[in-house]
């Protein structure tokens, strides 16, 4: 067993950038417990879902004090909650006015030992703090992003418009493109409790490098 505890903050830098430039990576596969959702995430519907994937995530975390252990868990820090936004298929005017037609799934990413057995484990564990419905809608799921775009954003979530542009020129620039127009946001820091100037998101493109023949435009 891993003594020392694992910070993701210091270990997985490639994954979870903080300088300001944005940059191409390769994700590899991860798991992540995941709930989805559609709506305002300023509604009660959307805070509802966040707080289930926390309560199944420090279930799994604080299992030991309530004698629960399990095979080749470590001492960790909760990774962030991440958010991957779309709008519904039919949807085609402007989402700032219309928070209504976005669709979600959001997430926590798990440590390496959290297996389907860790999971059902965790749900038993966490039973009395998640509402049945939501409970049955969580998911563990392995995903693998592959290559994307990132760039940090610091600030309200409605000026992320400014950095996606930053990051569209970049893309530009490096010989890359977008591949669709979801998104996903992985907050660094916790929207419920730091204020809106001082809020650190990564935000993430699924990028493809252009055809050579494309690189003169």
């Amino acid at each position: 067993m891993v003594t020392q505890k694992y910070e993701w903050r210091k270990d997985e830098k490639a994954i979870y950038p903080t300088t300001k430039q944005p940059l191409i990576a390769m994700i590899p596969e991860q798991i992540f417990i995941t709930i989805g959702g559609q709506g305002d995430p300023n509604q009660a519907d959307f805070s509802e879902r966040v707080a289930a994937l926390y309560a199944i995530s420090y279930a799994i975390k604080m299992a030991p004090k309530k004698n629960v252990f399990f095979p080749q868990a470590f001492d960790y820090t909760i990774y962030p909650l991440e958010g991957q936004w779309t709008v519904v298929s039919d949807f085609t005017g402007n989402i700032a006015d219309h928070k209504d037609k976005l669709a979600y799934t959001i997430m926590i990413k798990q440590p390496s030992f959290v297996t389907p057995a860790v999971f059902e484990q965790a749900k038993a564990l966490a039973k009395s703090k998640v509402p049945s419905d939501l409970m049955n809608q969580l998911k563990l799921e392995t995903m693998a992003e592959g290559q994307v775009g990132m760039i940090l954003h610091t600030g309200s979530f409605d000026t992320e418009v400014d950095d996606f542009e930053r990051l569209r020129n970049f893309l530009k620039h490096t010989g890359y493109e977008r591949v669709g127009m979801d998104h996903k946001e992985i907050y660094l820091s916790d929207f419920r409790r730091v204020p809106e100037e001082k809020r650190k998101t990564l935000l993430r493109v699924k990028v493809v490098a252009k055809c050579s023949e494309n690189l003169k435009e």
